[in-house]
């Protein structure tokens, strides 16, 4: 389980957090049944055509509202094509996946960024922020993609930069901003739409020791005032063991990471 008091780092200006009540209905907010994922690599042989790559085959997952899952795993296990995959970034081989009742495997592209900018919180282990515009106008963008009047949006925004300790950063520019705080701007980009889910790949990979401590606690603090469902890819065992469930992706299933291989089932 989270506990509050470890890693409890926090930023300075950062916005007064209060759990929410505690939710105990078991509501599952995203699934993955049987998912298989292959890709068709070419082989550096001359002649010897296409060679399939197999990251995961009849894979399952159940994620509850409330709960803050890690993904863990060896490098190029397949992690962050999982968290693609959940997101609607890309189809699987096999299998669904669903997020509520919406069955992502059959969306079209414009359904799937519809579902992505209304549903799905997505933070990547680098910012991505557009470097032309101020904070603010980073994090109102996925409120102004969906037509909300400007003023509005960058209200809204506002509110999330103060919920991430920048409300004193608003009119500056990513350039004029650590990397401590672009993350937490791309942090407040991926909440400002108040999503169903969370996912983040990586989210403190490009961060120093202190700073990706400090972070993950804004991270887990978020995740129990605002009530989220968050997954999160991490190489980091320490912060993985502060979520509620820790999943390893291995030989391309999933197994819960505290638990012996022998015991480990569905999940």
């Amino acid at each position: 389980m989270i506990d509050p008091n470890e890693g409890d780092v926090r930023f300075e200006n950062e916005g007064s957090l209060e759990p929410l009540p505690v939710v105990r209905e078991r509501t599952v907010v995203m699934r993955a049944v049987g998912l298989t994922k292959i890709y068709s690599t070419v082989s550096g042989k001359a002649g010897s055509g296409a060679a399939a790559l197999e990251l995961f085959r009849g894979l399952d997952l159940k994620v509850h509202a409330g709960e803050m899952v890690a993904i863990v795993g060896e490098s190029g296990a397949g992690k962050s094509s999982l968290l693609h995959l959940l997101a609607a970034l890309d189809v699987p081989t096999a299998g669904e996946v669903w997020c509520g009742e919406s069955r992502l495997s059959g969306l079209t592209p414009k359904q799937a960024a519809d579902f992505r900018n209304r549903d799905v919180g997505y933070v990547w282990q680098f910012h991505y922020l557009l470097p032309e515009f101020t904070a603010a106008e980073n994090v109102a963008m996925p409120l102004l993609a969906r037509g909300m009047e400007r003023a509005a949006a960058l209200e809204k925004a506002a509110y999330w930069l103060g919920q991430v300790g920048l409300a004193d950063r608003t009119a500056n520019r990513s350039g004029e901003l650590s990397g401590g705080e672009q993350q937490r701007v791309s942090l407040a980009r991926a909440l400002v739409t108040e999503p169903k889910i969370l996912l983040a790949d990586e989210p403190t990979g490009d961060l120093d020791g202190k700073t990706a401590d400090a972070v993950f606690g804004l991270i887990q603090r978020l995740h129990e005032a605002h009530g989220l469902t968050s997954v999160l890819v991490t190489h980091n065992l320490e912060f993985a063991e502060r979520c509620n469930r820790v999943l390893k992706l291995r030989e391309g299933r999933l197994v819960d990471a505290r638990t012996s291989p022998t015991e480990a089932g569905r999940v």
